[in-house]
């Protein structure tokens, strides 16, 4: 399985799609194999969810995330966890557990972007 984190380095980060970087985790049996960082190429309506589904992405951990990225990602297949803070590696564990549930956190306004990990 293959789970994607939006990150500032290693943090999650409050936006999806104005994060610094994708921490992405390859599991097998509930366990972490391996971690990459991948850094974001730019945001663009529609372009992440795409690139990371194309990446083979079944998971995307994220602080907040707008809805239209939300769709993209339920249209290929992609689960989305929202509301997620702190070290990127210690969410995917906690996911990988069964121990870490979405919060929905939509980000309605990007030009408040900042503020989207706060609702």
């Amino acid at each position: 399985m293959k789970i994607a984190v939006s990150c500032n380095g290693t943090q999650i980060w409050p936006h999806f799609g104005h994060c610094e970087n994708f921490m992405i985790y390859e599991a097998e049996n509930g366990l972490i194999q391996s971690e990459t960082s991948v850094p974001n190429p730019g945001h663009r309506p529609g372009f992440l969810p795409n690139f990371l589904a194309d990446m083979g992405v079944e998971v995307i951990i994220s602080g907040g995330m707008g809805g239209g990225a939300v769709d993209i990602f339920n249209e290929r297949n992609v689960e989305v966890i929202l509301g997620a803070q702190g070290e990127a590696r210690s969410a995917v564990e906690a996911y990988l557990r069964g121990e870490l549930e979405s919060t929905g956190s939509v980000c309605h306004e990007h030009e408040h972007a900042h503020q989207c990990g706060e609702h």
